[in-house]
């Protein structure tokens, strides 16, 4: 009764949001304003001290970075020590279908499909039944294997990262036991930088760690830098190659029912599974990944209902949202000064920037 009175209202400030009726768009505005206002001086302040004790591979986007802030310097390491900490107790609970993962389990039955069609439209010629066969796929921040699995099943090699060893084992674990995955699926305990400078280091040249599409689902939010997240991706995938991400948009509506509601009344997560300050719009990233030589092929809303357990597309990407981006070019910077902008004008990818 009282989840279902919860998601009463979490659907019916949804629709407050999105109609835009009235002077606020729900009841938590003020407050979730003035929250957001504290994040950002503490982000623009804690930015700073880094800048001066921590130089990074652009010292010229110190002032302002490729999403316009001080926020996103380069740290040339996605990692982030304090999520590492917070997802290594929860690494042996990946498989409870009823337990703090159950939204992650549900997510499958929209970016499996969303993964798969976008592959096929690119790639027509696969196998029937396995679909995805004789695709390399690359799974960045693989938990316990959750996405890996169902993208193994259809036919793909799937290399499954993530800097939580203790999750790389529960993944091993739990796909050892099915005969259909032990030729397809393997997983590292590794980072994505390190992937990327293995290829560096000599192994380009056999087309090593050279990968068809990367999959980034719920992971950008807990990233240390975004910008060496971006320049790796580039610098695994095939030209042509797919990326896709599924993440929150950095909303006061995400922040109401991703955080107050889905962690703090629900429980649907862990208390402090998320940092709003993490949190990425759609216009963002689409600027950063456009800087870093992809573009942007579609953008789609997506809305959890914590009541039935299930997810569902929307139009509206103030909350949840996925993308799919394709690598254009090797080197997204050496032709900047000859295009004079990484945005050109009618972009098919571009999405309108929600409301707050």
């Amino acid at each position: 009764m009282y989840a279902n009175k919860l998601n009463r209202l979490m659907l019916e400030l949804f629709s407050r949001h999105t109609t835009a009726v009235g002077r606020s768009a729900f009841s938590w505005t003020a407050a979730c304003k003035q929250r957001t206002l504290w994040l950002q001086r503490r982000a623009c302040l804690k930015t700073h001290q880094h800048a001066v004790t921590c130089p990074t591979r652009y010292t010229d986007r110190w002032s302002v970075g490729p999403l316009g802030s001080r926020a996103r310097s380069a740290s040339q390491t996605t990692v982030d020590p304090d999520e590492v900490r917070k997802f290594q107790s929860l690494a042996g609970k990946w498989w409870d279908e009823q337990g703090e993962f159950a939204a992650l389990h549900a997510l499958n039955d929209l970016r499996v499909p969303f993964i798969r069609d976008n592959l096929l439209n690119v790639h027509r010629a696969l196998r029937r039944g396995k679909p995805l066969g004789g695709l390399r796929i690359l799974d960045v921040g693989c938990g316990g294997g959750l996405l890996t699995e169902p993208l193994g099943r259809l036919g793909a090699n799937v290399l499954g990262i993530d800097p939580v060893g203790n999750s790389i084992g529960t993944a091993e674990l739990h796909s050892s036991i099915d005969p259909d995955l032990r030729n397809r699926v393997c997983y590292r305990a590794s980072t994505l930088e390190e992937l990327s400078a293995e290829r560096t280091g000599g192994q380009e040249e056999q087309g090593a760690d050279h990968f068809d599409a990367i999959v980034a689902s719920e992971v950008v939010e807990h990233l240390a830098d975004l910008e060496t997240f971006a320049s790796c991706c580039n610098h695994v995938l095939k030209p042509g190659g797919s990326l896709f991400i599924t993440t929150l948009n950095k909303t006061n509506l995400s922040y109401a029912l991703a955080i107050v509601v889905a962690e703090q009344l629900l429980h649907i997560v862990p208390s402090g599974t998320h940092d709003w300050e993490k949190f990425i719009s759609p216009v963002d990233l689409e600027r950063l990944l456009e800087s870093n030589g992809f573009s942007v092929q579609s953008v789609q809303g997506m809305l959890y209902n914590p009541a039935s357990g299930a997810w569902s597309w929307t139009n509206s990407t103030a909350i949840n949202y996925a993308l799919h981006a394709v690598k254009v070019r090797d080197d997204p910077r050496a032709d900047q000064a000859e295009d004079g902008s990484s945005h050109p004008e009618g972009h098919a990818g571009a999405t309108a920037e929600p409301n707050n």
